[in-house]
Formats: structure tokens, C-alpha cells, sequence
């Protein structure tokens, strides 16, 4: 359905899936898929929409963010820019359904992703004429909604209530959970924290070789008190941010440890407590960093001998 070599889709990361990750992903046979919201302007996100096109031939998508943001997001200016340049496949995720979107999107041809948390919504997603729909457990990095199902019961549950395909997700760092994933009846598998430690990956070397050295416990759920649930890698302000859930502290002040201009400091410089990193628990399976298209050879090979044995 959406013309990719392998069954594997990059996950969206905030200031990390730019131009040159994405179509890295894509050229590695993956989905890679851009973070609009990183765009302030049409013209900046038009050209970013122009590199990727000049370093790949392959599909890639376009996320568009449905998430509560401190700068306002207008949709429609990057859907306009998306017909303009000939986007084929949109990603949308966050707190509410992309009905208001579809229209001139499915007017255009284009196949519609929409990730979520759970059965209910999965079928919300069908009925207003999503293609696929994704959904990724509780191990996940980044948002995990408030469900708190694991990988191993959401995927099922979700492709029994559902007639088109799923991507699946939450904790796939290897052949192992690809092969995990086709069982459990999903199409593919949606990659995120593997993805940071690549050589593509445009996070500064030495915040790579902090996470490289994580475990799989490394990881905590913040944000809980504003209802925005993200499992981010525990430095000392993911342990800050835990301690102002406990209290129920406003977003303001939650917004001082966990914002984004925290963490863009953090993927510059390497300053690797400054700022939150969404890392998902299998940052304890990954102990290397190398190119996407090596990892997705290495992703698939696995799997293959795994689904054969």
C-alpha cells in the first residue's frame, strides 16, 4: 500500500525527524516520516519537503501534529504546501481525530495514517476513512497514552477491531520484535528509539553515547498531570519532571524542565541534562550505533529466520 521495501516505519520525533532523517529512513527501505510542527513557515517546510525529494525517490510521509503545542499549529497551511508538493502518504497523531483534515487529503489520493492508543480509537480512525491505522504499547517512548496496555495485548486487540492494516509498536529494537509484530497480526513495525542511535540520527554524539549505556530501566512516565503521558529517558529532569507529577504541578512549570527548547539544546550540544528525551524501554536491547540501512538489513534478516524456524 504504501510502495516501501521493508515493513518498518520510523517514528516521529520532534526536532529529530527533519529532512535528511526522513529521507535516510526512506532510502533505507523504511517509511521515514517528517515532523511538520518543527516548520514555523510554510516556505521553511516547503523546503525541507524540496531536500527530501532530492535525496530520495522512495515514499516517505508527512506527521501532522494534533498534540497540544505552545506555538499554535495551523494544519491547513502545511496541508497546502503537502497537495502543492506532491505528498502521497500523511501521518496524523495526538489528542483528538484528523476528520477536519481528510477531506482535500482524500481528495488528492493521499494514503492516511492515523496513530492512536487503543481499540476505540483505531475504530474512530476507520470510520472517518483512515488507510492504516498505527498503535504502539505502553513500553513505547514518547507519548503512551493513558491505557497502559503493553505491546503484546493493544497490537491484537486493535487488528481484531479493525479491517484495515495496522502498524504496530513499543519496544521493537531488532529483528526479534519485527517477527513480534508480524505475529501479533500487525503489517509493520513503527521504530523509534532504535532510530536515535544511528549515524543519521542528528542528536549530538555525546548524548548517543549516554543513551547507548542505558538499561532497559532507564526509562519513567512524566507529564501524567497535564494528560499528556510521555515515557522519556530518566536524567535528572525526567526524575524533576516525575517529582512535579506527584504534585500535580501546572503546565507552566512542567513546561520549564520538559519544553522543547530544552531538548533542542540537548540534541545540539550534548548536554545530556538539560532537557527531556522521549526513549522508549528498549533502549536497554540497543548496545550499537550504525547506518539505518545496515540496522534495517540487519532488522529484517533477523526476523526472516525467525518467521522460517
Amino acid at each position: 500500500m504504501l510502495g516501501i521495501k521493508h515493513p518498518i516505519v520510523g517514528g516521529t520525533m520532534m526536532w529529530i525527524s527533519n529532512g535528511e532523517f526522513t529521507a535516510a529512513i526512506s532510502e533505507a527501505g523504511g517509511l521515514g516520516v517528517l515532523a511538520s510542527a518543527i516548520y514555523e513557515s510554510k516556505s521553511a517546510f516547503r523546503d525541507e519537503l524540496q531536500k527530501i525529494k532530492s535525496l530520495t525517490k522512495n515514499p516517505f510521509a508527512v506527521n501532522l501534529n494534533l498534540f497540544p503545542a505552545m506555538r499554535p499549529i495551523n494544519n491547513d497551511e502545511y496541508i497546502e504546501v503537502i497537495l502543492d508538493e506532491g505528498v502521497k502518504i500523511v501521518e496524523t497523531s495526538g489528542h483528538k481525530a484528523p476528520e477536519n483534515l481528510y477531506p482535500p487529503l482524500k481528495e488528492a489520493g493521499c494514503k492516511l495514517i492515523h496513530k492512536c492508543v487503543g481499540a476505540k480509537y483505531a475504530m474512530k480512525a476507520e470510520s472517518i476513512g483512515s488507510d492504516i491505522v498505527t498503535v504502539v504499547g505502553y513500553e513505547n517512548g514518547g507519548a503512551v497514552g493513558n491505557l497502559g496496555l503493553g505491546t503484546f495485548v493493544l497490537v491484537p486487540s486493535v487488528v481484531d477491531a479493525v479491517k484495515i492494516p495496522v502498524i504496530g509498536g513499543g519496544g521493537v529494537a531488532d529483528g526479534r520484535g519485527l517477527a513480534a509484530m508480524l505475529s501479533l497480526g500487525a503489517q509493520a513495525a513503527i521504530i523509534g528509539t532504535r532510530l536515535l542511535l544511528t549515524e543519521e540520527c542528528p542528536i549530538h554524539k555525546d548524548l548517543k553515547a549516554a543513551l547507548v549505556n542505558a538499561s532497559e530501566l532507564d526509562t519513567i512516565v512524566i507529564m501524567k498531570c497535564v494528560n499528556s503521558a510521555h515515557r522519556v529517558w530518566l536524567n535528572e529532569p525526567g526524575k524533576k519532571a516525575a517529582e512535579l507529577d506527584t504534585r500535580n504541578a501546572p503546565l507552566e512549570e512542567l513546561i520549564e524542565v520538559v519544553g522543547g527548547h530544552k531538548a533542542k539544546i540537548m540534541f545540539s550540544e550534548g548536554k545530556t541534562d538539560v532537557g527531556t528525551i522521549a526513549t522508549g524501554q528498549c533502549i536497554g536491547l540497543i548496545h550499537d550505533i550504525v547506518p539505518v540501512k545496515t540496522l534495517f538489513e540487519n532488522i529484517v534478516s533477523v526476523a526472516e529466520s525467525l518467521i522460517k524456524a
